[in-house]
């Protein structure tokens, strides 16, 4: 069984991480059940444990939090839905790489409930999407921006961190880092694409293909 808890408002970040150690306890021990958890957070930005001190431009726009998670640095912020996945890779075939297309792969799906086709790029850490409205890049190809990050953490095999889609943040925010160090690249959101996207309509879309992608 997977438990989906969704909360409202903004959460701060560090009630997060201490919510994930001890729900990741208690599925390591038999006493939790697997789950998704539904945020999002004031704005801020974490730090992977790939994270280069360069690529925080601005370090006092925000908090900056140390995730310990995969990764370097991220935002979140008011509009983001960011998606805990607290899962027993253990259980579940033990393949962290497995454990991470399906990510992907649930990311994709969920946007393509919207009708954005989103895809993944070697060398290039979480989903994007391709930005014909925009000038095409200095070796003619056609531009592309970012709409989904992800970075995960294990612990005695199961997950916690997960996965972030933007829906409708403030997309100057993420200003203040290189974020996940790629600066040839943009960052967009449902919104940003011209799709008038809820949070709960994003909501219902990541279950279903949850559901879907991961055969519970």
């Amino acid at each position: 069984m997977v438990e989906w808890i969704t909360t409202s408002g903004l959460t701060d970040y560090e009630d997060a991480l201490t919510f994930m150690e001890n729900r990741v306890a208690g599925i390591v021990d038999g006493t939790a059940d697997e789950c998704i958890w539904l945020v999002e957070h004031p704005p801020l930005y974490t730090s992977g444990t790939s994270a280069k001190p360069a690529d925080l431009v601005d370090p006092d726009r925000f908090p900056v939090f140390d995730a310990r998670r995969g990764g370097q640095y991220t935002y979140h912020g008011p509009g983001q839905r960011v998606a805990y996945a607290m899962l027993d890779v253990g259980k579940r075939g033990r393949d962290v790489r497995k454990l991470v297309q399906d990510l992907e792969l649930w990311i994709i799906a969920t946007l393509d409930t919207f009708n954005v086709k989103g895809e993944i790029r070697d060398g290039r850490v979480g989903v994007w999407v391709q930005r014909p409205d925009k000038p095409r890049n200095a070796d003619g190809s056609v531009a592309e921006d970012k709409i989904a990050a992800l970075g995960i953490r294990l612990r005695k095999w199961v997950s916690f961190h997960g996965l972030s889609i933007n829906v409708e943040p403030d997309l100057s925010h993420f200003d203040g880092i290189v974020p996940c160090g790629i600066r040839d690249h943009g960052v967009t959101s449902l919104v940003d694409l011209g799709l008038p996207v809820s949070m709960d309509d994003l909501d219902v879309a990541l279950k279903t293909c949850f559901e879907a992608q991961f055969q519970q």
